[in-house]
């Protein structure tokens, strides 16, 4: 067993965990460690997102971005 600690959340928040665990037949940890997982991968596709937007935002930097992205591909061999 790994190292644990002791959480404390509000009663609906509880609930709904359990519910989320009951309905998927995963443990509270399981389901917290999912959540987690979940909001770890949002939180990047959100600063990927804006990064992007920011690089279009200025053309130069688009276009150089573009135009390495075609280079790798097509030294990596993906069409």
């Amino acid at each position: 067993m790994t190292d644990s600690t002791t959480i404390r959340v509000d009663r609906d928040t509880h609930q709904r965990l359990l519910a989320f665990s009951q309905q998927q037949g995963l443990s509270l940890i399981e389901v917290l460690r999912r959540a987690t997982d979940a909001l770890d991968r949002e939180l990047f596709v959100g600063e990927a997102r804006a990064q992007i937007e920011k690089l279009k935002a200025d053309p130069q930097a688009w276009a150089d971005y573009l135009r390495e992205s075609l280079l790798t591909e097509v030294a990596d061999g993906i069409n």
